[in-house]
C-alpha cells in the first residue's frame, strides 16, 4: 500500500462512521502529509508502507487495523 491508497482508504473509513477526515499537505515535509481523522493524526509518506508503518499510523489514528 502506499501513501495516496492509505489516504483513500482512510477517508472511506472516516465517511463510513460520520468521523472527521482532513489532510494537510502544507504541513508536510516533502512528500509527507499530515492526515487528521477526528481528533487524531498521523503523518502519511508518499512511498510504499510497510506493515509495521500502516499497523503504527493505524494505532496514532484510532482505527482498529481490522476495519481498515
Amino acid at each position: 500500500m502506499n501513501g495516496d491508497e492509505f489516504i483513500r482508504r482512510a477517508r472511506k473509513w472516516a465517511r463510513q462512521r460520520d468521523v472527521a477526515f482532513r489532510e494537510d499537505a502544507s504541513r508536510g515535509k516533502g512528500g509527507h502529509r499530515m492526515v487528521y481523522v477526528g481528533d487524531h493524526l498521523t503523518t502519511v509518506k508518499s512511498g510504499e508502507i510497510g506493515k509495521g508503518l500502516l499497523h503504527a499510523m493505524l494505532k496514532q489514528l484510532a482505527v482498529p487495523p481490522d476495519e481498515f
